[in-house]
């Protein structure tokens, strides 16, 4: 029996967590029980877990995890400010007198908050709250509408920036660096997470194209299920549709386009996108708009010349026209943090900063916890001799490369039935993703279906975790049946979206490498 306690570990892992005990001190509290048992067995040495300290300190001193605060923070942000509610009310107002057109701007809603908030819950609520109820009052089938607001709000997982794909890119590079030891390769390459946000812009943008096809080929065969809007349903004008949908494309292109371009790690996009965030919400709530939006301009202005015309005034040969080049900078910066401070003072005084940092606190403090405990599972698993087990079962599995990661598929969709997806790829993936990589995966192509699977998991009844997020936002008429059977065409859809990147790899690894 003690030659299976590997194996006893993980199945001991599912039911805590399934028994609804914390997550984090579920993972650790299994880590330390079968660590002393392994000891009394005889088949561990106690004295692995010293190595525990090591990784706490890799954790706290990574830099590309701290970028999962702040990208969190300006979620959260957007998402008090109400700024996703406009969005939804005036995509809607635009779409609606089309057939199945209240789907269609969920949709391009949903893709446009998955790329400035990334935060699922936060957005299937949101959604379930506005978009819900005026689909139902227009005649949409429950079953249809419930699976539209679900599928849409789960796009957060895929389109960067996402906290999953920063999860993923530490993951996979850990898992790549690894690879290449066991090859003997001691000058090893390492992933960025800019490579993993560059693959999933296609993946995401099919998966989007794939729903709005269903969308409309439904609404032409089934009319009656997804009728337009009425004649009462006032349009927005030009500039209301404006007013709402350039905000958040400025501040996906400032965040997206300063990582893809090499202008900034993602540390500091996110903190870019965090300003950006405050300064929209702070415009938003109406006092000092003039003040903000001049320090916002300031702002982009400095960006840019800082970038054109970069001066450092420290240095003994800075001329006339550095120094003067300088003294514009210092200006800009200023009228900058007045605009910012403006923003801030407005955020205050509404007390929605007290909301969205609570948020974020909170979903960091889950996520961080949930990866520390991970590193002493694994730790564990690996002195149990589990990770050896392991690849040797995948290496061993019928059909090589493409066998093993059918299997390692098939177990995380599973898996994401009863698990989140954070636990799925700080635990699991860790220890097959080396030997996948071994077999010959292509790590950045392996990344992006794994996340694209991991996103299904939040549909697939009965725990899909939208589905549940959806069930306590929706109203009354809409039942749990609707929900379930709502997103199984979209389950199908984002089978076929795997399908094709398994295919056509080209989808995913093209836009990484050009730009990498």
């Amino acid at each position: 029996m003690t030659q299976y306690l590997d194996l006893f570990m993980f199945v001991a892992l599912i039911i805590a967590i399934m028994s609804g005990f914390p997550v984090a001190f579920s993972i650790a509290g299994i880590a330390v029980i079968f660590a002393y048992l392994g000891w009394f067995a005889g088949v561990m040495d106690i004295s692995l877990l010293g190595a525990f300290g090591q990784r706490v300190f890799g954790l706290i001193s990574n830099q590309v995890l701290i970028a999962i605060p702040l990208f969190i923070l300006m979620g959260a942000l957007l998402e008090k400010s109400r700024i996703a509610e406009d969005l939804l009310d005036t995509m809607g107002r635009a779409f609606g007198q089309l057939r199945g057109g209240l789907g269609i701007s969920v949709v391009l809603v949903g893709a446009l908050l998955a790329a400035s908030t990334g935060i699922v819950g936060a957005t299937v609520v949101a959604m379930g709250l506005i978009a819900l109820p005026t689909m139902l009052r227009s005649g949409y089938d429950p079953r249809v509408a419930s699976g539209i607001v679900c599928t849409a709000g789960t796009l957060g997982q895929i389109i960067p920036p996402s906290t999953l794909l920063i999860i993923l890119a530490d993951v996979m590079s850990n898992a790549y660096q690894q690879a290449q030891y066991e090859q003997g390769k001691f000058s090893v390459e390492a992933l960025s997470v800019g490579q993993f946000f560059a693959a999933a812009i296609l993946p995401g943008l099919m998966l989007v194209c794939l729903y709005l096809l269903y969308i409309i080929g439904r609404g032409m065969l089934r009319p009656n299920d997804m009728p337009p809007a009425g004649d009462d349903v006032p349009r927005p004008d030009r500039t209301e549709v404006l007013s709402a949908v350039v905000p958040p494309i400025l501040l996906i292109l400032a965040v997206l386009g300063s990582i893809l371009s090499g202008i900034a790690t993602p540390t500091e996009a996110a903190s870019v996108g965090a300003v950006g965030a405050l300064l929209m919400a702070g415009t938003r709530l109406g006092k000092n708009r003039r003040m903000i939006l001049c320090g916002a301009t300031a702002l982009v202005l400095l960006a840019i010349a800082a970038g054109v015309f970069p001066v450092r005034l420290q240095r003994s040969d800075v001329g006339l026209v550095g120094t003067g080049a300088g003294v514009i900078y210092i200006c800009l910066a200023i009228a900058g943090v007045i605009g910012l401070l403006a923003a801030l003072r407005n955020v205050i005084a509404k007390k929605m900063i007290n909301e969205a940092l609570t948020s974020t606190m909170t979903m960091t403090s889950m996520i961080f916890a949930t990866i520390l405990a991970a590193g002493m599972f694994s730790l564990v698993f690996i002195g149990l001799g589990g990770e050896e087990r392991v690849a040797h079962w995948l290496e061993n599995l019928p059909g090589g490369a493409t066998g093993a990661l059918l299997v390692t598929m098939v177990i995380v969709f599973i898996l994401g039935f009863f698990l989140d997806f954070v636990e799925i790829s700080v635990i699991v993936l860790p220890i097959v993703t080396p030997t996948l990589i071994l077999l010959g995966h292509d790590p950045i192509w392996l990344g992006i279906i794994l996340a694209i699977n991991l996103q299904t998991s939040f549909l697939t009844p009965p725990f899909g975790f939208s589905l549940f997020y959806l069930r306590g936002a929706a109203p009354a008429e809409v039942t749990t049946g609707h929900i379930y059977r709502g997103v199984v065409p979209f389950i199908i859809l984002q089978a076929i979206g795997v399908a094709l990147i398994w295919f056509l790899p080209e989808i995913a690894t093209v836009l990484p490498e050009a730009m990498f």
